[in-house]
């Protein structure tokens, strides 16, 4: 069987008989059916959730190693995969390169189109060619098919990194070249073979499970407060006062100086203000809590 037919048999890419008379319906018509196929996404994930959840666990002990969260994706995937890369340094105070999206064709096809950069196997090797054992390759396709993603998984995992997949389709050709397969049956889209679309809505779910939960366990939220902000515009500094005043049960006035005295770091602010130590102390006790506020807090 060709690589062209074996597209050909994806659910992704058959028509879906639910929208089939779509052409024909008025606007408010064809926005409910998109609708009705919406609604189907968030109950495809749930099947997926323990993969997910091993995914979570073993990226968790990859990274307290000093290793690397990098995806890989192309068109809609690694668009996808990008987005949510970028939101974690300004959301949780990760490193840049500690968390980082790749897409075929290069950063430029983010906002120009390069479709014939998928079809790269070799380059999407080469794209992987810096990973380390201690690292993570997570590998997005909605067909899980994609050349340029098998090429990046199969070269980390020739290194030993940790290898994680995710398909809209169940049984994707990539499960061969991954630890974790991670797979939401999404069916047929609304237009067919527009994978931007149901495809695309879960890869996001997905990959947002996927980096809150990571963070959640490495302790970058306090409650539900995502104590380890960065606060870099008007907004994030208000956002970083209302932290410390939720979680210190403290007037604002008291909450902008503790942050002031700490450099603007929440959690210190936090720290100091509940125990009653000195920036320079709560600091010191938050590392040697691995960054926990909890744990220094007491209130595990």
């Amino acid at each position: 069987m060709s690589a062209q037919s074996d597209l050909d048999r994806l659910l992704t890419e058959q028509t879906n008989p639910r929208t089939a008379e779509i052409d024909r319906l008025g606007t408010r018509g064809v926005l409910e059916l998109l609708n009705d196929e919406d609604q189907r996404v968030a109950p495809a994930v749930r099947p997926a959730l323990p993969a997910l959840a091993r995914a979570v666990d073993l990226t968790l002990e990859r990274w307290q190693r000093g290793g690397r969260v990098v995806l890989f994706g192309a068109g809609t995937s690694g668009r996808l995969a990008m987005l949510d890369a970028v939101e974690l340094p300004p959301t949780f105070g990760v490193p840049p390169e500690r968390y980082v999206g790749r897409l075929a064709g290069s950063t430029s096809a983010f906002a120009v189109a390069v479709e014939g950069a998928e079809d790269d196997r070799l380059a999407g090797a080469a794209a992987a060619s810096d990973l380390r054992a201690e690292d993570v390759a997570f590998g997005v396709a909605a067909s899980g098919r994609t050349p340029w993603v098998i090429g990046a998984l199969a070269h980390a995992r020739s290194v030993g990194a940790l290898c994680v997949g995710l398909a809209c389709v169940t049984a994707p050709e990539m499960a061969a070249y991954v630890e974790v397969s991670i797979e939401v049956d999404t069916g047929p889209e609304a237009i067919a073979g527009s994978t931007r679309m149901k495809a695309g809505t879960a890869q996001k779910l997905v990959l947002n499970a996927f980096s809150t939960a990571l963070m959640v366990r490495l302790g970058k939220v306090y409650g539900n407060l995502m104590v380890d902000v960065r606060a870099t515009n008007a907004k994030l500094r208000r956002r970083a006062v209302r932290l410390v005043e939720q979680a210190a049960h403290v007037d604002a006035a008291t909450a902008e100086a503790a942050l002031a005295a700490a450099d603007g770091e929440v959690k210190g602010a936090i720290a100091a203000l509940r125990l009653g130590v000195s920036p320079a102390e709560a600091r010191k006790r938050l590392t040697a809590a691995d960054g926990r506020l909890r744990a220094v807090l007491g209130d595990v």
